[in-house]
């Protein structure tokens, strides 16, 4: 696969890759800031936007714009994230120049007329509704809580009642103009367009917007870890979840920790963590690890569910199972076979249509790993020794988690 960097004559940069086997474009795209930069009192202002950028656009309104993008048959849909706001549009090639004006409309001259604010609002608002009876929800913005205490990345992204009550068409023109600009932009496009074509359609889709966006600064955070939370729920199962410290994606033990993280629990059927807990013992479904990287905090995961009465002994052995990774670290044979399971599964996994490909390529912008990633990230992995990834298990693993356990206690039911 080629992956092309194309910089149109406005200096926007897109990576490109040419592929004619089907007459489809996709474009994904992202503007940094993201739910981190909403106000104080305005929880759910990107999240909110997001869902209006094809609401009318130009001299379209909402249901004008709706029959045109039908018209041209294309995808187009937008995502407020915590560290940004995507968007993505999937056409057919022969109608690439109408899709992307439509595009260039929703990006550069949204509407927020009144009436979708309303109609978007109220559906954001049943969701906030529903997720208050949801014991799952609840649980996991306590954790949030727990984890980040004041920090953005504790807030709900939705929003809250009151805080999406609170949001005027002005709070979206000045989020809209202080978010969306050129300096914070990061395109990725897979599909039959050639790169000469792409520049122009750049240029066309965002060289109306300004050069620089206008964020507010968001601190690094550290999850506090070493504590206990324990939100009671009457359910049949009991949720438990772990935090330990994470790695940055710049560090050099990035892959180091990858790679014991795939061991511990990352792979289903052949992690320990699934061997030990489901396969020995039959306490789960599933029990997993995960890297969680965030532009301003890390952390590795772990989550199981499994009976109420059952939950002590599982959390029993989970934190064994760790104990052992971060005193043994793993197996000549465990890390020989996660390498080559990384290594194979990395094309299936990442690259299976066009609009994973652009989700890849603009990740990979994102954590500024070079065009050339692909091709260097086989010998990156092979290169990691056994002792860097013990070190990697006990510099994770070794520090006193954050737990949180959902579920009724000593199996009764009891309202916290």
């Amino acid at each position: 696969m080629s992956i092309q960097e194309v910089t149109s004559s406005k200096g926007i940069t897109a990576w490109l890759v040419e592929d004619y086997s089907v007459p489809l474009v996709a474009i994904r795209f992202v503007f940094d800031g993201g739910a981190t930069q909403d106000p104080a009192g305005k929880e759910g202002l990107a999240n909110l936007m997001s869902g209006l950028f094809d609401e009318g656009a130009g001299n379209l309104d909402s249901e004008a714009f709706q029959i045109k993008l039908d018209d041209v048959g294309a995808e187009l849909s937008f995502e407020a994230a915590r560290d940004g706001t995507y968007g993505s549009m999937r056409m057919l090639a022969e109608q690439r120049d109408a899709a992307f004006d439509l595009l260039r409309l929703a990006v550069t001259e949204p509407r927020f007329d009144q009436a979708p604010i309303d109609r978007i609002r109220a559906q954001v608002l049943s969701g906030i509704i529903a997720n208050e009876l949801d014991p799952d929800t609840l649980a996991q913005r306590k954790w949030l809580e727990a984890l980040y205490g004041t920090h953005p990345y504790a807030r709900p992204e939705e929003g809250t009642r009151q805080s999406i009550a609170t949001i005027t068409p002005d709070d979206l023109i000045a989020f809209h103009r202080a978010n969306v600009a050129r300096d914070g932009l990061h395109v990725a496009v897979v599909g039959a367009i050639d790169a000469e074509t792409l520049k122009k359609k750049l240029d066309m889709v965002f060289g109306g917007l300004p050069q620089h966006q206008a964020l507010a600064p968001v601190a690094d955070v550290d999850p506090k870890l070493n504590q206990q939370l324990e939100v009671n729920y009457h359910q049949p199962q009991t949720s438990l979840q772990l935090a330990y410290p994470g790695v940055k994606r710049s560090a050099p033990d990035f892959f180091a920790a990858v790679l014991m993280n795939e061991i511990l629990g990352g792979t289903a059927f052949t992690s320990r963590l699934f061997d030990e807990v489901r396969e020995k013992r039959g306490l789960a479904y599933s029990a997993s690890s995960d890297l969680v990287d965030h532009q301003h905090a890390n952390a590795l995961a772990i989550t199981t569910a499994t009976r109420a009465d059952r939950a002590a002994e599982t959390l029993a052995v989970v934190r064994e199972v760790v104990k052992r990774m971060a005193q043994e670290g793993p197996t000549e044979a465990e890390l020989a076979a996660t390498k080559k399971y990384l290594i194979g599964a990395y094309a299936i996994n990442n690259l299976n249509s066009s609009g994973a490909i652009a989700a890849t390529l603009l990740e990979l912008q994102l954590d500024q790993l070079g065009i050339d990633y692909m091709q260097r990230r086989a010998a990156l992995i092979n290169a990691v020794t056994l002792d860097q990834v013990k070190a990697a298990a006990n510099k994770l693993l070794s520090a006193e988690p954050a737990i949180m356990i959902v579920g009724p206690k000593h199996g009764e039911a009891k309202k916290e």
